[in-house]
C-alpha cells in the first residue's frame, strides 16, 4: 500500500471486526455490523467499495466534470458501485469530491478494483512532473 492509502468498505474503513456470526455459525443477535451479511443474489459481492490515496498530479492537474482541472495534494477515490466504477478527486482534507473525466466504466468483477486503482495511481500521481 502506498503512504495514505485506505481500504473501505460498505462496512466502514477498515472493514467490520467480525462478520454477525458467532463460532458455532449461528448469528449474533442482533448483528453488531449493519449490512455485514450476505446477499443471497450477488452471488456474494460486497456492496459499495472504495480504496483511496493521496496523489500529487503532474503539471496538468486532474480533469474533473464539476471544476475543471484540479491541481496540487490531492486524494484519490476508486469506487466500485452497481457494476461501475467510478474515479473522485478531491483537495487533500477537503469535503467536496469531484467526479475524475470520462472515468465512470463497467467493472463486471469487484476483484478487479485494487487493480483499477493501482493503475490510476500510477497515471495520475506524477509528484516529479
Amino acid at each position: 500500500m502506498l503512504s495514505g492509502e485506505r481500504i473501505v468498505t460498505a462496512a466502514g474503513e477498515g472493514g467490520p471486526a467480525a462478520a454477525g456470526m458467532t463460532a458455532d455459525g449461528t448469528a449474533e443477535t442482533p448483528a453488531a455490523v449493519p449490512g455485514a451479511g450476505m446477499v443471497a443474489d450477488s452471488g456474494g459481492a460486497a456492496g459499495p467499495q472504495s480504496r483511496t490515496s493521496d496523489i500529487v498530479p503532474g503539471p496538468g492537474g486532474v480533469m474533473t466534470d464539476e471544476v475543471g482541472v484540479v491541481t496540487g495534494d490531492l486524494t484519490l477515490r476508486t469506487e466500485y458501485a452497481d457494476g461501475k466504477v467510478t474515479l473522485r478527486v478531491q483537495y487533500k482534507d477537503a469535503d467536496e469530491w469531484y467526479v475524475v473525466t470520462s472515468t465512470s466504466v463497467a467493472l463486471a468483477d469487484p476483484a478487479g478494483l485494487d487493480a483499477v486503482h493501482g493503475v490510476a495511481v500510477g497515471l495520475l500521481h506524477r509528484p516529479e512532473g
